[in-house]
């Protein structure tokens, strides 16, 4: 949007990394236009032979000649219906290809992006581009392309057979072209940027709708469902005004064409009438006068029409290249480091501080140290907002410091590629999600290659083949999307089975045993205890068994590492953790002891 609130039209250059995409597809292109070169002769030639029916065929009363015309003229119709096909299939069959690149590169790049960038934008507006502005772009190469080399090549041969067949009437029936230019190049930039306004309305409507799908049951819990609806009304309804006033001016642009169009046809046929009462040209070649000022008067309101939908393209190529052009904050350094092998797993802050945003924003870390040691189990306790997550997200990089360096084994973990680097680290989220499909499916994405036999091993490890056996399907079960179909304890197990089936040297564990029950919370902690085995361990600790089970306690606050020790030793100290612990871990204790 400008200054003054209206919607910035988007710069044509936006189509220049499209055409880039396209140019592969240069050899089926260069048949289609042969094609449309051939099925726009045909179109002009029409009139022709409609002039030769009324003059020679009619007017000698000439039948076999007729019968000759029709045949040719059927056939030269048929020819056409060929050309049509092929152009098409070719036009259609590049378009799929170039879309589909363009998809799968889009994809490619969005998930390569780190959480930072997706934590500004929303889900909705994404699969929006994905979907809605690649779409755009299919039928802008697909279908409006060739329409308007059509249109154009009609408008050219148009005016030159008018012009060679009499010069006096051409200028009579060009004399509307000046006013209907006119008339698109003012309706076609009000069509382009109301067309994106509607775009952008609906990318809002169908984020808010992705949202409340993803939240469906606290929706449902809180019982939102009407207010959640109002909400999406809210949006479709703005979406509905701004398509309405886009209705309103495409109808005033199209009646104006329409009008100017239809004029230059009204003051030809007036002054052809004429030349015809005076014996200055015959009935067939004012009728094929006639035809071909329809001709070109089409292609001027079909060439305007266009230019809606090329705005429309530009608009569509801008939203997605913008996307394509965001550069990961996170990347492969330009010459990576080996992973140091065999990888014993040391985890090293060095006085490392971290603020998300740009310079004004608070530290989420200010100047940390720790050294975590192979094979280690490090719990980091404090209170909300100290720091805890931030400091477990810079050691897969999903986020690199603003100073310092985080190391593993010695090496800094930006010197690595982030493959090898996230294949060494295994997370477990304090949300588990799961993927739609299988259960086989989500343990097997810790390792796509393995065996049934290890999937049905780590399985075991995190008992998941205790309930899994007793379904229908087994381990070929569908979870539903985001694994809705299994509770909160079995979703659990199932992620510490896929980590299991990683093997990782290091693990990142946000733990979430609060909201299990008491046999769940057993069986996860079990789980976790046999994750946990010989692997350099950086837990979030919320419960008093995890800080219990830790080698050492890492105690942030405010971004700042203010304690470390044993769970005995800082108690003994008598700061923050020893507060920590009487507020709420030792409640916790004391509340399972008298359950």
């Amino acid at each position: 949007m400008t200054a003054s609130g209206r919607r910035r039209l988007p710069s044509p250059a936006a189509l220049a990394p499209f055409w880039r995409r396209v140019r592969p597809e240069a050899w089926p292109l260069a048949a289609a236009a042969v094609c449309v070169l051939a099925s726009t002769a045909v179109t002009l030639a029409f009139p022709l032979f409609v002039r030769r029916l009324l003059d020679s065929a009619f007017l000698a009363g000439d039948g076999s000649r007729l019968n000759r015309l029709t045949l040719l003229l059927a056939g030269l119709l048929v020819l056409q219906a060929g050309v049509v096909f092929v152009q098409a299939y070719l036009l259609s069959g590049a378009a799929e290809r170039v879309v589909a690149g363009l998809r799968r590169d889009l994809f490619a790049h969005l998930v390569r992006l780190p959480p930072g960038f997706f934590a500004t934008r929303r889900t909705g507006e994404l699969t929006s581009r994905l979907a809605a502005d690649v779409a755009l772009l299919q039928a802008f190469l697909s279908q409006q392309l060739s329409g308007f080399v059509r249109q154009g090549l009609t408008l050219v041969g148009g005016v030159v057979l008018l012009a060679v067949a009499h010069p006096q009437l051409t200028v009579a029936a060009l004399a509307v072209g000046p006013l209907v230019a006119g008339v698109a190049l003012l309706f076609g930039r009000r069509l382009g940027r109301v067309s994106g306004a509607v775009q952008d309305r609906v990318a809002d409507a169908m984020a808010l709708a992705d949202e409340v799908f993803g939240q469906i049951r606290v929706v449902q819990s809180f019982v939102r469902e009407a207010d959640e609806t109002a909400r999406f009304d809210a949006r479709v309804d703005a979406a509905l005004r701004t398509a309405m006033h886009r209705a309103r001016v495409r109808g005033l642009f199209f009646a104006a064409v329409t009008f100017a169009t239809f004029a230059g046809c009204l003051a030809v046929l007036w002054q052809g009438g004429r030349l015809v009462l005076a014996g200055n040209l015959t009935a067939g070649e004012l009728v094929s006068f006639l035809l071909y000022t329809v001709y070109v008067a089409g292609a001027v309101g079909a060439l305007a029409g266009y230019f809606t939908g090329y705005q429309e393209a530009v608009g569509a190529a801008s939203r997605v290249f913008e996307l394509l052009g965001v550069a990961p904050a996170v990347a492969d350094p330009a010459s990576p480091l080996p992973l140091p092998a065999p990888l014993r797993g040391e985890v090293r802050f060095e006085r490392v501080s971290f603020r998300y945003g740009d310079g004004e924003a608070p530290w989420a870390l200010r100047d940390v140290s720790v050294t975590i040691a192979p094979g280690e189990v490090v719990a980091l306790v404090g209170p909300s907002g100290a720091g805890k997550s931030t400091f477990a997200s810079l050691v897969p990089r999903f986020f690199d410091p603003t100073e310092g360096r985080v190391t593993l084994d010695g090496v800094d973990v930006r010197r690595l590629r982030l493959a090898d680097l996230r294949e060494a680290i295994g997370l477990v989220p304090q949300e588990p999600v799961l993927f739609s499909g299988t259960i086989r499916d989500n343990i097997a994405y810790g390792r796509p290659s393995a065996s049934d036999a290890e999937i049905v091993e780590a399985a075991r490890a995190a008992h998941v083949a205790e309930f899994v056996e007793r379904l229908p399907d087994r381990y070929a079960t569908l979870v539903g999307e985001r694994g809705v179909t299994l509770s909160a304890g079995q979703r659990q197990r199932i992620a510490i089975a896929r980590v299991i089936l990683k093997d990782p040297a290091i693990l990142i564990l946000d733990e979430a045993t609060s909201s299990l029950d008491a046999e769940s919370e057993r069986l996860v902690e079990e789980a976790i205890e046999r994750l946990m085995a010989g692997r350099t361990t950086l837990i979030i600790a919320h419960r008093l068994s995890t800080v219990r089970r830790a080698d050492r306690l890492v105690v942030l606050d405010r971004g700042r590492v203010v304690e470390e020790g044993t769970h005995d030793a800082l108690l003994a100290r008598g700061g923050l953790y020893e507060r920590l612990y009487r507020r709420q871990f030792r409640d916790a204790e004391e509340a399972r002891v008298a359950g």
